[in-house]
């Protein structure tokens, strides 16, 4: 494939220079479209993650060790590739904690560059977000503790340095965050087996098996990789012994989109997105996750049968999306299923609480237009904090994609409730709780939040565009939430952490 390519590209290219540089843009957006089905081996097993391994500590707290170190990994064969991982390396252990649990982390930092860990889609105090303000220097330990308060979820954990994001997680930083909690549901969960973590990240290698971080011309979101990996597994099977299987689907890539679905295009159920349980299932085809989006999907297989996990096209950014992967098809993961399948788990007919905040009742409403890199025409800045919101209120936020690139908006510490998108109701894929909501070009959202507990003046939370060289560029801000009588105060150092 690689071969075919090449020559193309060079007979590409020089027909396209005739032609000057309408024609070579031209022959960019003809040449962008990639199709890897059919061409993936699925010759590995997929690698799953291990179980983080905590201790206690005499107030009852779970204590996770988690050490960022540097390494090779042997992707594919050839030489090994230079990564970073977290106690190991590349990726991290999965972290499990229950709802109502203390836990406590000691993180080491053993790279020779400051970077963080941040706590994706938890409810948390500000100083141990892990955000741009916690960074860890090299040979320093960072160690936060809180109690977990929220319903069962996936979330995840990723490096989040101000301006360097994107290229910590590209060499490796990142692992998943499950969150459960005393909900009595039958749904599969047997980790590994039946709940099968599936962390999905595109990269490209250069001629020697390296991470290449280079950009596609004339693409508007950073690096588009050309290999899918899950789990940091090329070409990954896995062997099903369970009828139902869940599938806790992450979008940990940087920039590119995934539009997930079967080869053969059988319906699943989604049961869950970044906060937790869904009210009642949604049978589908496809679920579109953006970078830093999660789904929870439970997929039947027959007896002995063979399918292939897809991520197929999406009509995002018109013929320029083309550039930046959204014509593309991808062969992600292939599953095997044994000639006898347990049974034993269902999906419910109805799960979680379905999201009810009140928008009439909004304390206050607030407009962000992204777009050119900025967020309402500022960008990032780390001393500047931008508003702070009342503890105890709910606001409605308006969120504007105010340019031609796929943007999406994260903001930390909370889940909301999407409550219309471009005036009329969210699909069903956006009904449940979230912290992170796509934003199509031209698109308008209006996002109801409630803001419990946490009070910091003077520690901010992010909000930002999650693709990460968006983000990084300075599509991003900040904000406090206040405690009773408290007003906005002053970050204490823009890199100091707790």
């Amino acid at each position: 494939m690689r071969r075919r390519k090449a020559i193309a590209l060079t007979l590409g290219i020089g027909g396209a220079l005739v032609l000057g540089p309408a024609g070579f843009y031209g022959y960019r957006l003809a040449a962008a479209k990639l199709d890897t089905v059919g061409e993936v081996a699925f010759d590995t097993p997929l690698a799953v993650p291990p179980l983080a391994e905590p201790t206690r500590d005499p107030s009852g707290a779970k204590v996770f060790d988690l050490e960022l170190r540097s390494g090779r990994t042997q992707f594919a064969d050839g030489a090994a590739t230079a990564t970073w991982g977290v106690n190991g390396a590349f990726l991290g252990p999965t972290v499990r904690a229950r709802r109502g649990e203390e836990v406590a982390f000691t993180v080491r930092n053993g790279l020779d560059e400051a970077t963080s860990i941040h706590w994706h889609g938890m409810r948390l105090p500000a100083v141990m977000d892990g955000g741009p303000h916690q960074e860890v220097a090299p040979g320093e330990t960072w160690t936060p503790q809180w109690t977990v308060d929220q319903p069962a979820a996936t979330l995840w954990y990723h490096p989040h340095p101000h301006g360097k994001t994107a290229a910590h997680v590209y060499r490796g930083l990142a692992g998943m965050f499950i969150v459960d909690d005393d909900a009595d549901l039958n749904l599969p969960r047997t980790y590994g087996v039946d709940d099968v973590p599936m962390i999905v990240q595109d990269r490209k290698f250069d001629g020697d098996n390296q991470f290449d971080d280079g950009a596609p011309l004339f693409g508007a979101l950073g690096v588009i990789g050309d290999r899918v990996m899950v789990n940091g597994t090329l070409g990954p099977y896995f062997d099903v012994t369970t009828r139902l299987v869940r599938l806790r689907l992450l979008n940990g890539s940087g920039a590119r989109t995934y539009h997930f679905g079967f080869g053969d295009d059988r319906p699943f159920s989604l049961v869950a997105t970044d906060g937790g349980l869904l009210p009642e299932p949604w049978e589908t085809d496809r679920i579109r996750l953006t970078p830093g989006e999660r789904a929870e999907i439970v997929v039947a297989f027959a007896p002995g049968e063979t399918v292939d996990l897809r991520s197929y096209p999406s009509d995002i950014g018109g013929p320029a999306g083309r550039l930046d992967g959204f014509a593309d098809r991808l062969d992600v993961c292939r599953f095997r299923a044994a000639e006898r399948l347990g049974e034993g788990t269902e999906v419910p007919a109805a799960m979680g609480a379905a999201p009810a905040l009140d928008a009439a009742e909004a304390a206050a409403e607030r407009s962000f237009t992204l777009g050119g890199d900025k967020i309402n025409g500022e960008a990032m800045a780390m001393e500047r904090i931008d508003f702070g919101v009342r503890v105890d209120t709910t606001e409605v936020w308006e969120v504007v994609n105010d340019n031609g690139f796929l943007h999406n908006f994260h903001v930390h510490n909370v889940q909301f409730q999407v409550l219309d998108v471009d005036g009329a109701e969210p699909p069903p894929a956006l009904r449940g709780w979230k912290d992170t909501v796509p934003l199509m070009p031209g698109e308008r959202n209006r996002l109801a939040l409630r803001f419990s507990e946490h009070t910091d003046p003077n520690v901010p939370y992010m909000y930002h565009c999650h693709v990460l060289k968006h983000e990084d560029e300075g599509m991003m801000g900040q904000f406090v939430v206040l405690g009773e009588g408290e007003e906005v105060g002053e970050v204490p150092g823009a890199h100091a952490h707790g």
